[in-house]
């Protein structure tokens, strides 16, 4: 078999993947010896964490508070990576910014970071043996390990673009939903219900109009239930989505927790706020599809139109010409 250049780049790429693997193996055994008992501690914690939110999805069956657990061996290598997100390369992979991510899509657990740093170890992996595998012979060797080095990097961070995307959408559906839960909440607390049967409310049976809200206000009983104090179980909702009037709100709860008062006058003044602002920010898109619009309406109906009105006179123009030359 002949030697080329491509192949010998892709048997060094190899080399230095099998290098990385080894480095981590023995960074893996260090680290598990050093935190067994940190572990051990966590994983308590998070299955007490665990079934506090399983009475908590068990009582309310429209809120689905946690996926059923995966099978087969992207799920295997979700587990076999739980052990290596506190080694430094695990830090690395799943950075501070990759974990508030996650956070933010509802992804809680230390499993579901295992699962992401799996799926990044596979796509590094994959995509340039992907790469190697179609485009091995047809490149130049500069060209090969240009491609394999982009493989590698998309490969890497596919992961992190698709979890920012469901983030994204996640904040948006929060601000969409955020009018219709201060609506619901002055509507409760009007009634008589307490702060606390307002939201169970919320949660049991308005999660089909609430669906990410009755999540997190769910997560947040959850907390709430095993012993933290009401601040401390909405600290997560008032900052991990990054808006201002959800923090508000959150704050106007707590005091009320705290300190007691009425709130329906607080929560309209609010609402209509929150409605304004809707009304705005759709006055401004509307604005903006005017303007694309126009860019549209002269690239085609302006040709038509000058057909139809010009086109007769633009004949006669040609006939009298053409009678002129005889």
């Amino acid at each position: 078999m002949t030697i080329t250049p491509a192949l010998l780049g892709a048997l060094a790429l190899a080399a230095a993947a099998l290098a990385v693997s080894l480095c981590g193996v023995l960074a893996f055994g260090r680290h598990l010896r050093m935190q067994r008992s940190a572990r051990t501690l966590d994983h308590a914690l998070q299955d007490r964490a665990a079934a506090s939110l399983s009475a908590a999805a068990a009582a309310a069956p429209a809120t689905r508070l946690t996926p059923p657990p995966a099978r087969g061996l992207f799920a295997a290598l979700a587990r076999a990576s739980v052990a290596w997100l506190d080694t430094p390369f695990g830090r690395i992979a799943v950075a501070p910014e990759d974990r508030r991510l996650l956070e933010r899509c509802g992804y809680l657990d230390v499993r579901a970071r295992a699962r992401f740093l799996a799926a990044r170890i596979v796509g590094a992996l994959g995509a340039p043996l992907a790469v190697f595998a179609v485009a091995h012979g047809g490149l130049s060797s500069a060209r090969f390990m240009l491609l394999m080095f982009m493989a590698l990097s998309a490969g890497f961070m596919a992961p992190k673009w698709f979890v920012r995307r469901r983030a994204q959408a996640r904040q948006r559906a929060v601000e969409n939903e955020l009018p219709m839960f201060v609506d619901l909440l002055r509507l409760l607390q009007g009634v008589g219900l307490s702060l606390d049967q307002s939201l169970q409310v919320m949660i049991h049976d308005f999660g089909n109009v609430l669906p990410v809200l009755a999540r997190e206000l769910a997560l947040a009983q959850a907390q709430f239930v095993t012993g933290r104090t009401r601040e401390q179980s909405m600290k997560r909702l008032a900052t991990s989505y990054e808006n201002d009037d959800l923090a508000a709100i959150v704050r106007l709860i707590i005091q009320v927790e705290q300190h007691g008062g009425a709130v329906q006058d607080p929560l309209k003044q609010f609402g209509d706020r929150l409605r304004e602002a809707r009304r705005a920010a759709l006055r401004a898109r509307i604005g903006k599809v005017t303007v694309k619009m126009t860019g549209v309406m002269v690239l085609t109906l302006l040709p038509a139109l000058l057909i139809i009105t010009a086109g007769p006179g633009f004949i006669a123009v040609v006939h009298a010409l053409a009678g002129l030359h005889r």
